[in-house]
């Protein structure tokens, strides 16, 4: 998400670094720039005009034009506007109801509210460690109810009971009792969308809604969504009284302006971001670092905290010792190429460090994907236990049955192999020049097709 945006904004600042001391028409050159580049990102009018004003206010003041870096004046500014936009701190789900405290899973269909109920009942059970019911009151779409309950398995949260016939408020009522009697502390109810907002859809859920007392209404939209998001998030805002947004595939192609939109027409935080298919992919959302993120500034502190929550300590410790004494093999390659993976990949990674635009175009130009990660692990695992532990075995026919195996050529195979002796290389010069020696010697080259 905010790919487009934060290219667009990135050659914008560029420009203006090139300046030394800042006119008028410079800054206003530049936020001319600046509102198509929103504009572009789908951000709404009104939004946009409100942005542009309150940064124009500032950035054409004595503060900028007198300063040491103007230019840096300028995005600074830009940046604190963006945060102010986006909110102003991080927004957490909120349970000061007494148990269980419901939640209202609200939107449009096609919106994603099914699989993001799973996910927060993964993210409360997993993160928080508290006990949580699901229960689908959608009896319209076919196989909703059971759909959550498919879900429910695999992220290992418990559903209701599902009831042939019963209408929605009725389930409602008997997820809030099952959860006093199962002693739960959050109950996520999963309500039915429509492919537009109506009436019939309104008051369903606003019944509900009377009917339960939720502590929390969170609106799930999706960020493809575009202008129309914010007349939705409004409509809901009105009528069933929102207290939060999740948004949803923002690891898609997301120009990225319904997340801007959608907070500042209706001053309901943004609160969660789903960030891809699987059941953990949620995040909190951070104004500040999605501002810095939009600037090119990344994001460090998340992808570090990222990281922490998907690395074993006991793995990384034992990892560590394994390039101390240099006997790194295959089977830590692999675990590497998970470990990658499960942080959201190459792109996942890259979009969270800062000013790695350039970075991200001599991967595209060296054709690096997800797909060869997932092609050199299948590679990996292709071999025996033997020849994961010394690749020197790897003959010219074991290479070709591994790749028969893993699907690949022996080309790709050799690739590998030589990424592998590169890495195994720079393991046992760290392991003699100390700890230094990484920044010294450097990585090897990043793997391509």
């Amino acid at each position: 998400m905010f790919d487009s945006l934060t290219e667009r904004l990135g050659e914008v600042f560029e420009n203006l670094k090139r300046h030394g001391a800042l006119s008028e028409s410079d800054v206003n050159a530049a936020l001319r720039e600046v509102r198509v580049a929103l504009l572009e990102a789908d951000v709404a009018l009104p939004v946009v005009k409100r942005f542009i004003d309150s940064v124009r206010d500032r950035a054409i003041g004595a503060e900028v034009l007198r300063s040491v870096s103007p230019a840096q004046m300028v995005i600074k500014i830009v940046h604190d506007h963006l945060i102010e936009v986006l909110g102003p701190e991080t927004a957490d789900l909120e349970f000061h109801a007494a148990p269980p405290a419901s939640v209202l899973m609200v939107g449009l269909q096609g919106s994603g509210k099914t699989t993001t109920t799973a996910k927060i009942g993964n993210w409360l059970t997993e993160r928080q460690k508290k006990k949580v019911l699901m229960a689908s009151l959608d009896t319209r779409r076919p196989a909703a109810q059971e759909q959550l309950k498919l879900l429910g398995e695999q992220a290992g949260v418990a559903t209701l009971p599902i009831v042939p016939g019963q209408m929605p408020e009725d389930i409602a009522k008997r997820a809030m009792n099952a959860g006093r009697l199962q002693g739960c502390d959050v109950i996520l109810l999963d309500t039915a969308g429509r492919a537009h907002v109506d009436e019939a859809l309104m008051a369903e859920v606003v019944g509900i809604r009377d009917a339960t007392g939720p502590a929390e209404v969170l609106l799930v939209a999706d960020s493809l969504t575009g202008q129309d998001a914010v007349n939705i998030a409004e409509q809901f805002k009105e009528r069933v009284g929102v207290t939060g947004i999740v948004l949803t595939r923002v690891d898609g192609d997301a120009r990225g302006g319904a997340a801007l939109s959608m907070r500042a027409a209706t001053g309901c935080p943004i609160k969660l971001l789903g960030t891809g298919e699987a059941i953990d992919a949620l995040e909190v959302f951070h104004p500040d670092r999605i501002a810095s993120r939009i600037l090119g500034m990344g994001d460090v502190v998340g992808l570090v905290e990222r990281a922490a929550e998907t690395v074993e300590q006991e793995d990384a410790a034992r990892l560590e010792e394994k390039m101390r004494k240099g006997t790194f093999d295959l089977d830590d390659l692999a675990q590497q190429l998970r470990q990658i993976r499960r942080m959201g990949g190459m792109d996942g990674i890259m979009g969270m460090l800062p000013s790695v635009g350039k970075v991200k175009q001599q991967m595209a130009d060296a054709r690096i994907d997800e797909g060869l990660l997932k092609r050199q692990e299948a590679i990996i695992q292709s071999m025996t236990p033997q020849e994961r532990r010394n690749a020197k075995l790897l003959n010219a026919s074991r290479k070709r049955r591994v790749a028969g195996g893993s699907g690949t050529s022996v080309q790709d195979v050799n690739r590998l192999l030589k990424q592998f002796k590169q890495m195994s290389s720079m393991m046992k010069k760290v392991s003699k020049v100390g700890k230094r020696g990484l920044m010294r010697h450097g990585l090897p080259g990043l793997p391509v097709r």
